[in-house]
């Protein structure tokens, strides 16, 4: 039988209801929200996995009928998950593991399909409620709700679960999930703005011609949140999820099934083998642990596995290879995590607080706009920044929009197996590059002076080695990257990703973790941000929750190391030199809008040899009158821009043109060869078109066929009208 939920909290209005549709599930939920309606649905299989990990799979869907479109391209239905959906499936998953019990190894699948959408909908949290909902009411032995909450921020206020249009207008962008006692994931950007002051200037008699007396100036903003401010507004969105939170449990206990028993692995290893390993093994485990390479570190553990096997007790005990791993890897991670609370000391050596060794290389790669290799410790990034035109942007679609959107920043991050010692396939970017290449892209983009950038930008982070957090090297070295590339940038950024080991009562902060302290530790806490604030952040928590106070100390620590690897940075960014050679240029300016036809010539004619005599690309806006060029080089943007100008402003002709004898010879010298012909330089330093079908008595595909730049010819003028100039040959060529 089913049952009907409403809902009206935290400037959310919600209803689910179970039992309708999807019944064959072992929970399906339909969430309604205005006019956005979702399915959500849990599965479990029967048979746990062989392997011991959670085979959890999240699938968020969006459906183009959804919003009344079909699809578009080629074929007219919905294919490969867009960058929207993988990250609202892996923003649910990240919210929903920590839910499950230890030792749970049946597959799960979880999917969340949207049907009907409103424009103004928040998809990402009430995707998550409707999937937490779906989970919490079927027999899968899962015991707590998960509530998703986003806070905003507009003229230095908090606004709980805003609109998308408070969203966009405002300075913040904090999602928080958790259940009802705890916090479980975050994630936060700050979004940078450009405002508008008006100044009074003081040249001009404000009596005579007051719309003069005032001057617009336009000042980016990077819009850092300070640590303090954080906490307050993650303290606001906590107790938001613990409101919401406790009343779904206390509500949809009335529809939820009774839970299944299933088994569970028993993730704790034999106690006597650990006691042996204890004994005898334990120099060796800390040999392994003390300051090895990471590779190395593998290595040894593996080698003190086999050893233990193939010793006498191991032989008479008959243990298993999967239990002496197990004991192996207890007494490792007790060892890790005694060293850190009782010693202060880390496997590396290193204290709490201390960064790994940091160098970096700018300009590196001759041929590409902006590069910077960044390595801290064992963790190296190579970061490209490739500079492009209006027509490069990446064209996106989202559910919610009336018409296709430009992506003007992309940052797309590559992690190859070899980068942590595997022999794995490359093939495309999955979940976890996406979500790396996002936060980075989170990081950065604040800090971009949008009122001088008119570029598309694409930076790419080759991960070249890993071991602890290589987005956060992507961030520090995109962001150098970008200075390399002469981007117009406010400030530069840098990341770290933090640690924590909590046990009996004791706690633990570490800076800049290493591949080890992230699987023994209880928590991944990266953040990233300019000396003066952060501009993204993400956290997950393993051990279930964390206080506010820890919260606020381990931002303080983030923002010594942060303000330590900025110094180091700094004096890399002065040290740069701009490769001006294979930088491209690019210039806006603005015509009177009916002037654009003469830019653009009969059939796109003028705009099409403007295109390929001075090689760059030409975006007309023809309601605003605006120009856009851009180019290879500097010389040819500003002589194409030059060239348009003097067809705006002379209605298509040139100042001072030589006039020429019609059907008379004259020298001329091949400037440039087209596909459709020639540029010829005549006397007087005008050019004149040679087509093609001009040039010679036979067929020739390609002008080279023939002539050659620099060519000094003779030609025959047949007609001028103004700048334009037809041109033959006085005799073509055989």
């Amino acid at each position: 039988m089913g049952c009907r939920f409403e809902f009206e909290m935290n400037n959310k209005k919600t209803l689910f209801e179970t039992g309708k549709v999807a019944r064959q599930a072992n929970g399906s939920v339909l969430l309604r929200s205005g006019k956005t309606v979702l399915l959500a649905t849990a599965v479990m299989d029967e048979k746990p996995i062989d392997e011991h990990f959670l085979p959890l799979t999240v699938q968020y869907i969006e459906k183009s009928y959804a919003a009344g479109k079909i699809p578009g391209g080629f074929v007219k239905r919905e294919t490969k998950p867009g960058d929207f959906e993988t990250l609202t499936s892996r923003l649910i998953d990240r919210s929903l593991r920590p839910l499950f019990p230890k030792g749970f190894c049946n597959p799960v699948q979880i999917t969340v399909m949207l049907l009907s959408v409103d424009e103004n909908a928040d998809l990402q949290s009430l995707a998550l409620d409707a999937a937490s909902a779906a989970l919490f009411i079927s027999d899968i032995p899962v015991q707590k709700c998960v509530a998703g909450v986003r806070i905003g921020r507009k003229d230095g206020n908090f606004i709980l679960n805003p609109t998308l249009e408070e969203l966009e207008e405002g300075t913040l962008d904090l999602f928080v999930s958790g259940t009802k006692e705890d916090l479980l994931m975050i994630e936060m950007r700050s979004i940078g703005s450009v405002e508008v002051e008006i100044e009074p200037s003081v040249a001009v008699d404000p009596m005579l011609d007051p719309m003069l007396a005032d001057e617009i100036i336009q000042i980016p903003r990077v819009n850092e949140l300070k640590e303090d401010e954080l906490v307050e507004a993650i303290d606001l969105a906590q107790k938001a999820i613990s409101v919401a939170a406790g009343e779904y449990e206390k509500v949809f206990v009335e529809a939820a099934k009774p839970k299944r028993e299933v088994e569970l692995f028993d993730e704790k290893a034999d106690p006597s083998i650990v006691t042996y390993i204890r004994e005898f093994y334990m120099q060796e485990i800390l040999h392994a642990l003390d300051g090895m390479a990471k590779s190395e570190r593998g290595t040894e553990i593996k080698a003190i596995v086999s050893r233990v096997l193939n010793d006498d007790i191991a032989l008479k005990e008959e243990w298993s290879e999967d239990q002496v791993k197990a004991a192996v890897g207890e007494v490792k991670r007790e060892t890790v995590r005694s060293m850190i609370l009782e010693e202060g000391k880390r496997a590396d050596g290193r204290g709490l607080k201390d960064v790994r060794p940091i160098s970096i290389e700018t300009n590196l790669l001759p041929s590409v706009h902006g590069s910077c290799l960044f390595t801290r410790g064992e963790t190296q990034a190579l970061v490209t920044c490739t500079l492009g035109s209006r027509q490069d942007a990446q064209m996106f679609e989202r559910i919610t929009g009336k018409s296709a959107s430009y992506e003007e920043f992309m940052v797309h991050y590559n992690f190859p197996g070899f980068s942590v010692g595997e022999a794995s396939r490359i093939g495309p970017p999955g979940r976890r590059e996406l979500g790396h290449g996002n936060l980075a892209k989170r990081a950065l983009e604040p800090a971009l002076d949008k009122t001088e950038l008119d570029s598309i930008i694409r930076l790419v982070s080759e991960i070249l080695e890993s071991n602890g957090s290589s987005s956060m090297a992507t961030v520090c070295g995109g962001s150098l990257a970008l200075k390399a590339a002469d981007v117009p940038v406010q400030k530069l950024i840098a990341g770290v990703a933090m640690g924590l080991v909590a046990e009996n009562g004791k706690t633990a902060i570490l800076t800049d973790i290493m591949g080890l302290e992230d699987h023994d530790g209880d928590m991944d806490f990266k953040v990233a941000g300019s000396e003066d604030g952060i501009t993204a952040l993400q956290m997950d928590i393993k051990l279930g929750g964390i206080s506010l106070d820890l919260l606020k100390r381990a931002l303080e620590q983030a923002k010594e190391a942060r303000l330590h690897i900025l110094g180091i940075m700094q004096k890399a960014a002065e040290e740069i030199e701009v490769n001006e050679e294979v930088l491209p240029s690019s210039e806006v300016f603005h015509v009177e809008p009916h002037k654009i036809v003469d830019i653009i010539g009969q059939a796109g004619k003028t705009i099409k040899e403007i295109i390929e005599k001075f090689e760059v690309s030409v975006d007309l806006d023809r309601k605003q009158g605006e120009v856009r060029v851009a180019g290879p080089s500097k010389a040819k943007v500003k002589a194409a821009c030059d060239h348009i100008k003097n067809l705006a402003e002379n209605g298509g002709e040139k100042k001072e043109i030589p006039r020429f004898e019609i059907d008379k010879p004259v020298k001329g010298k091949v400037k440039k060869l087209v596909d459709f012909g020639a540029f010829i330089e005549l006397p007087g330093g005008v050019d004149g078109l040679l087509h093609i079908s001009k040039i010679a008595r036979r067929r020739i595909g390609h002008p080279s066929e023939v002539l050659h730049e620099g060519q000094e010819i003779e030609v025959v003028v047949k007609s001028q009208q103004g700048h334009k100039i037809s041109l033959e040959l006085s005799k073509p060529i055989d």
